[in-house]
């Protein structure tokens, strides 16, 4: 090897070991963003994992709700959701028998999350992501029980509330903890 070529080679060695020195930590876009998930999945991941279930009878619908939230992120669900119709029979009105309203009734598995984003306002929000296929074929194959950023609440030892489906008064789903079956 000629002198230059030594030369050249050892200056770039030096080169690649400066540029390889910098911090092992990666630099975030928006460190706030990932300041304050890293906090809120610190607070509720923990409360977040484990077994929940929602029942809600009305009038014209009643709809049971199971869901599986896993440490690793997996999501495993169960949704049973019944209607009925108010007819008029003879001039009476009639509620008819109750119905399986598919197909949205059926298990369903898929992913989990809990970020802290901005919406398009620049408004920082926490989101509970949910998305989930139903493991049925057929016709139900099509529908996703869960495709969604939803508004989250919170999540403590007896309940988990976010914006989802089946919302309160107060546009909030509550979540009880533990496995249950639909009363209905």
């Amino acid at each position: 090897m000629n002198r230059k070529t030594i030369l050249t080679t050892l200056l770039a060695l030096i080169a690649f070991t400066l540029a390889s020195c910098g911090s092992s930590e990666p630099e975030w876009a928006d460190p706030e963003a990932h300041e304050k998930m890293e906090l809120l999945q610190k607070q509720y991941v923990p409360f977040i994992v484990g077994t929940w279930h929602y029942e809600s009878i009305q009038e014209k619908q009643r709809v049971f709700e199971q869901l599986t939230f896993n440490a690793d992120g997996k999501l495993y669900g169960q949704r049973k959701w019944q209607r009925r119709q108010l007819v008029t029979i003879d001039g009476e009105e009639r509620y008819t028998d109750w119905e399986n309203y598919t197909p949205t009734d059926g298990t369903f598995s898929g992913k989990w999350s809990l970020l802290w984003e901005r919406n398009d306002k620049g408004v920082g929000e926490n989101r509970l992501c949910l998305y989930a296929q139903y493991n049925e074929e057929g016709e139900i194959a099509a529908y996703l029980p869960y495709s969604t950023h939803a508004l989250f609440d919170h999540a403590d030892a007896t309940t988990l509330r976010f914006a989802g489906w089946w919302m309160d008064s107060e546009g909030w789903t509550s979540y009880q903890r533990g496995a249950a079956e639909p009363s209905f």
